[in-house]
């Protein structure tokens, strides 16, 4: 015990703080209630079955401009806290670092403009984007119809996944996880009243769901000893292995699909399709591989990046 409490003041382990307290863990859906947003007209959730299809890509750099809020500058919201996704590096004075600000940066490269990263939590990413406080959110924004109505999405720049972190040693003894069924008896953590929790109560009952109050809290239980893995987005949890030397993401199948794309302002279309060429090129050029290969491929494995669906 004494060895793993004292790993957390580790130096690497300084960024502990920065890990999960951000993350956008999906929660459990709410009953339907009026609708009161001015996207929607009625209570009802969207019907749709496309919510990873965006809009064709463009290169007009000049429309996608004319969206901006403000002259030679690209708002974006992201955030801070989540370790390999946005997060500020401890070691670089003002730095923000990570998979979504790789692409951040990118996108303002190829409009041509500065860019601004503005902090931003979770519940506000709509309505900041709504407001024009922010031109885009690069912050592990899943995709899904109900948020089409409110905003905008570019095409999916990652596919990510609900999986599953254990420990080494646990691995080893396995030699090879099989899946949800090997976690019978053990005790799993995931952020309290959240779809990752609910999933593995469904898909094996066995396992003993352990809430905390957000993915940081599950990674503290994990290194006292008191959870046996933590369950949730990959990238967050290639965040939390990267802290951990006791700790795996092995090769799995994905419980849940969680397709991550950059959000915009509803009517800003020629943004979207300017951000989508952005995308495709990192796709093609060999960026976004690049991008991951840093970020993601020592805990992940490898991977490729995600075909577009367009059609809007």
């Amino acid at each position: 015990m004494r060895r793993r409490v004292r790993f957390i003041v580790a130096p690497i382990a300084g960024l502990l703080l920065v890990a999960g307290c951000g993350y956008d863990e999906t929660p459990v859906p709410k009953p339907p209630a009026a609708e009161t947003d001015a996207g929607s007209s009625s209570g009802e959730a969207p019907a749709c079955d496309d919510a990873t299809t965006s809009y064709a890509p463009s290169d007009d750099r000049g429309a996608a401009l004319d969206d901006l809020k403000n002259k030679g500058r690209l708002v974006v919201g992201v955030s801070a806290d989540s370790y390999k996704l946005g997060s500020a590096n401890p070691f670089k004075k003002s730095a923000i670092e990570g998979f979504d600000i790789d692409l951040a940066q990118a996108i303002a490269k190829a409009l041509g403009v500065k860019v601004q990263l503005r902090v931003i939590s979770a519940g506000d990413r709509i309505d900041l984007l709504k407001d024009r406080e922010v031109d885009i959110v690069a912050r592990n924004f899943t995709m899904n119809c109900d948020r089409w109505e409110q905003i905008g999405f570019s095409a999916v720049y990652y596919d990510a996944a609900q999986k599953v972190l254990i420990r080494k040693d646990t691995a080893e003894k396995w030699k090879k996880y099989a899946g949800p069924q090997d976690l019978a008896g053990l005790r799993v953590c995931a952020p309290a009243g959240t779809t990752s929790i609910a999933n593995i109560q469904k898909i094996e009952p066995d396992a003993i769901a352990v809430p905390a109050a957000n993915h940081t809290g599950c990674l503290v239980k994990f290194q006292q000893g008191e959870v046996d893995a933590i369950t949730g987005d990959d990238t967050v949890l290639a965040g939390l292995a990267a802290q951990d030397p006791y700790a795996v993401v092995p090769p799995q199948e994905k419980l849940t699909d969680e397709p991550y794309g950059i959000g915009v302002k509803k009517d800003n279309i020629d943004l979207i399709r300017f951000i989508n060429s952005v995308i495709d090129q990192r796709r093609s050029n060999g960026d976004w591989q690049g991008s991951y290969n840093t970020w993601f491929a020592a805990e992940l494995g490898k991977a490729t990046p995600p075909k577009p669906e367009y059609g809007r």
